[in-house]
Order: structure tokens, then C-alpha cells, then sequence
């Protein structure tokens, strides 16, 4: 199989892929065409089918698995595959394992260092939420070791949510180091948890995308009421504790802007909302740069600047 990562303009495709989007369009002299998303576990491309009422374009529809005839071209720098034959494929004529982005690090172990991070929260209140998740809840830990982080931009892939957390606990453990005023038993906990909301605002693979309460409300609202709802089970859970520890909850993107209902007002939120954009930005960058660019990669958004590796030789 030739993943989408290796392919070069120019090229001629013939190999089987998951079919993420379809959408009819038309061109500006009104000529319908199809917009495809083809994905496999490296990554996505674009594709276009010109003509979608020509021989060898059979029916098919988002998430089949299809054989892709056609060619790598290149529009506005960006690679894209022009279509020529496209048809379904059977089950069995490919391995679901070859179309969907998985983490390249241990999920046991990645989980059992961050247990070894909630082993040290002290406070027997947070202590019993935080074990309520990540030792007694069978179901969302199955779920939380295989979510994505992300539709896009940074660990969108099975075990990201859980290597994205991994990272932001790592940070703020660090930073518990550096500045005592830190309280290790809010911070740690708010960390763990601040992404919790992610696995009902996204779909599970291989769909990956925004569910309706994942539009309608988001990962940090869905986040907040989930641990509003398990301390109502906790019997005299300290009314400060949890007000803090929502606050962190929804003040963790840091501004009204990008999605929080409220800004940071507490050191440790403020802490969170720094290691989380460290972990995001530094995975976003290293899954651009994964490639053997060496040259500019153009302007990227999320970034706010053009962007290319840094110069390997000096």
C-alpha cells in the first residue's frame, strides 16, 4: 500500500482508501463536481472528481472503504488527487488497521505514568474523584485510552487524548516544581481531567468528527457538568474545591475567544492554560514538520505565521 504521506505530485495512484468526506459542488461555469477527504492512518488528502457521471465512478458513500484510480496533482501548493475511477470495496479487501492515525507510543505505558501523577494527590475528596475516573470507571478508561484529542491540528489520532493529557500533566508537574504557590492537588486533577469532555464531543474513529453535542455545547461544558456530576457522589465534597476545580476546567483555552466561558482567575488555571497550548502548539509543529520539507510550509493558522523546520545544519 502507498500512504498518503509518501505521495509526491505527479504520481500515479491506484490503492484503496477511507473516503472521510463526499460533497457535491459545482465549478464557477456550473459543472457539477465531487469533493472527496481520503484518509489513511498517515494522514489526508484532497480529491476531486471532475466528472462524476463518467464511466468507472461507482456508487459509493463516506466512510466506504474505495479503490482510487487517479492522479497527485498540486493546487495552491497543497497536493490533491484528481479521480479518474473510483469504486467500493468488499470487506475483507483491506486491513481497517492501515486507515486509521494511532499513536506511536505505548497507551499502557503512557497510562500508567500518569496513574503514577494521580497516585500523589493527597486531598481524600479529589483523590476520590480522580479514582472514580481512572481506576474504577471500566468504560471511560477504555474510552479515554483510545479517543483522539482532536478532530485536526494536533493528536487527532486513537491514544491522543490520552498522550495530549499525559503531556499537560507533565508540564504542570514541573511547574509544581519551579513555583510552590501551585497547590499539586488542584492542578493535577484539573490537567487529568480538563480534556475529559473530548470523548463525547468527538466521535470514535474512524468518523472523527464533531458529534451534535459536541456542537451544540463542547469539550469544556461537557467536561464541567461530568465532574459536577460525579462530586454530587462524593459525599461532602468541599464546596471551594469543586468551584476551583470547574474553574480550571473552564478557564483552561484561556480566553472568551477560543472557547472558555470564563479567563483564568486562579494561579493554577492559569497554569493549565499555558502547559495546554505548550503540549498542542509543540504536537501541532511536529506533525507539520513530519515530512521531509525542508522548504517553507506556508501560513498556518493556528500558528498566525508561515512556518518551516529549522535549518539541520549550521
Amino acid at each position: 500500500m502507498k500512504y498518503i504521506e509518501t505521495l509526491r505530485e505527479g504520481e500515479r495512484v491506484l490503492d484503496i482508501y477511507l473516503c472521510k468526506k463526499k460533497q457535491s459542488a459545482m465549478t464557477k461555469n456550473g459543472k457539477a463536481y465531487d469533493n472527496l477527504t481520503l484518509q489513511d492512518k498517515t494522514g489526508v488528502i484532497d480529491a476531486k472528481i471532475w466528472d462524476p457521471n463518467s464511466q468507472g465512478i461507482d456508487e459509493f458513500e463516506i466512510l466506504d472503504y474505495v479503490e482510487v484510480t487517479g492522479e497527485v496533482t498540486s493546487f495552491n501548493g497543497t497536493l490533491q488527487i484528481n479521480v479518474k475511477r473510483i469504486r467500493r470495496v468488499r470487506e475483507g479487501a483491506y486491513n481497517p488497521a492501515d486507515y486509521v492515525p494511532t499513536t506511536n507510543k505505548d497507551v499502557e505505558q503512557m497510562y500508567a505514568e500518569l496513574m503514577k501523577y494521580a497516585e500523589k494527590v493527597s486531598n481524600p475528596y479529589m483523590k476520590k474523584l480522580v479514582d472514580s475516573f481512572f481506576k474504577e470507571d471500566a468504560a471511560f478508561i477504555h474510552h479515554f485510552k483510545k479517543h483522539s484529542a482532536a478532530k485536526t491540528v494536533h493528536h487527532g489520532f486513537v491514544g491522543g487524548l490520552l498522550e495530549h493529557t499525559l503531556g499537560v500533566t507533565r508540564i504542570c508537574v514541573d511547574f509544581t516544581k519551579y513555583y510552590p504557590l501551585l497547590q499539586y492537588d488542584l492542578l493535577i486533577p484539573a490537567a487529568m481531567f480538563h480534556d475529559i469532555g473530548k470523548i463525547w464531543e468527538i466521535s470514535s474513529f474512524p468518523e472523527n468528527d464533531y458529534t451534535d453535542d459536541g456542537q451544540l455545547l463542547g469539550h469544556i461544558v461537557m467536561g464541567y457538568e461530568l465532574i459536577g456530576k460525579r462530586i454530587q457522589k462524593i459525599e461532602n465534597f468541599p464546596k471551594k474545591l469543586e468551584s476551583e476545580l470547574k474553574h480550571c476546567i473552564l478557564a483552561h483555552h484561556g480566553e472568551l475567544e477560543y472557547g472558555s466561558p470564563k479567563k483564568p482567575a486562579l494561579m493554577e488555571a492559569m497554569a493549565l492554560n499555558i502547559a495546554d497550548i505548550a503540549d498542542d502548539r509543540m504536537e501541532m509543529m511536529t506533525e507539520l514538520l513530519a515530512g521531509e520539507n525542508d522548504g517553507w510550509l506556508g501560513f498556518n493558522r493556528f500558528a498566525d505565521s508561515n512556518i518551516r523546520r529549522t535549518s539541520r545544519e549550521w
